[in-house]
């Protein structure tokens, strides 16, 4: 569960209601794509965005309708107490694992990330995702601080930042981790522009954004990895520039994924929870074109 992809899936608003049709037909979409394990509610499935009542909704739905895939939920939130309850609820709505980022709005320290971790672990049965997403979070996990947690009880995998450029960098990167965490514990590249580098430098897992809304984009990546080709990997992902491009001008995945989803009719016009207005038309214009000419549309 914790190696190959894991596609995140946006979690569509329609009149600032969860759009409880178009999160189930995406994830029944992943689940027929093949995808090795769906994460509902992360950074892309707008979690902060939501409620409790919606958080435990989603997981609900997006268990029930994943067929044999495993699902993976997201439980952060600003209090230890909130994020016990969505765990709670993730483990009764039949989630296999469970996503935690330290969300916060005054700074956390080191010691206070890991006492959140030591006791959301001491409070489950499930396995979980250490989130490291310092774009949303700002918070930055040392290595050291990878390894306390990694010691933890049912710590299972560390999702981390887009690896350093050049595969030497990468590998030194994913081996600086991997000497500070057990053997058990796999390491998860994110940053869909990194991914093909951090899989061929030793990531186990890619826990992608693309992967939620062009599945079979992300999988044919990953597989190639998988399947010895890293080459043809690395070679697809730099193709792929222009969308990676569109990522990093237009200030992150989400808005760029949203637009996709949208043109795809994947999504209603609008997803986003306000007050994220999504793309200009004149974006929008420029997602629709690189998605042709990239035969993304499709």
């Amino acid at each position: 569960m914790f190696t190959g992809l894991s596609a995140f899936p946006l979690t569509p608003l329609a009149g600032d209601a969860v759009d409880e049709g178009s999160f189930v037909r995406m994830v029944e979409r992943l689940n027929a794509a093949g995808v090795d394990s769906i994460t509902a509610l992360g950074s892309t499935g707008s979690y902060a965005y939501l409620s409790a009542e919606e958080r435990s909704r989603v997981a609900r739905l997006a268990v029930e309708h994943a067929g044999s895939t495993p699902v993976i939920v997201g439980i952060g939130a600003l209090r230890t107490s909130q994020i016990l309850a969505n765990a709670e609820n993730a483990e009764r709505a039949g989630a296999s694992g469970l996503l935690l980022a330290p969300m916060t709005y005054q700074p956390l320290t080191e010691d206070d990330v890991f006492e959140l971790f030591r006791t959301v672990t001491a409070h489950t049965s499930l396995p979980v995702v250490v989130y490291d997403n310092p774009g949303t979070t700002r918070f930055t996990f040392s290595t050291e601080l990878y390894g306390r947690i990694a010691e933890l009880p049912r710590i299972a995998s560390i999702k981390i930042p887009g690896v350093p450029g050049g595969l030497e960098q990468a590998r030194g990167r994913i081996q600086e981790i991997r000497a500070v965490v057990p053997a058990s514990v796999t390491i998860g590249v994110s940053g869909d522009a990194h991914a093909a580098a951090g899989l061929v430098a030793g990531c186990d897992a890619w826990y992608s954004v693309i992967g939620g809304t062009l599945p079979a984009l992300a999988l044919g990546i990953t597989r190639a990895v998988q399947e010895g080709r890293p080459a043809e990997a690395v070679a697809e992902s730099g193709r792929l520039a222009p969308l990676w491009d569109l990522f990093a001008e237009f200030g992150g995945s989400l808005r760029v994924v949203a637009a996709i989803a949208e043109q795809l009719g994947l999504a209603g016009r609008s997803c986003l929870p306000l007050p994220i207005q999504g793309l200009t038309e004149d974006q929008r214009g420029r997602v629709a074109g690189v998605i042709g000419e990239l035969g993304l549309d499709g």
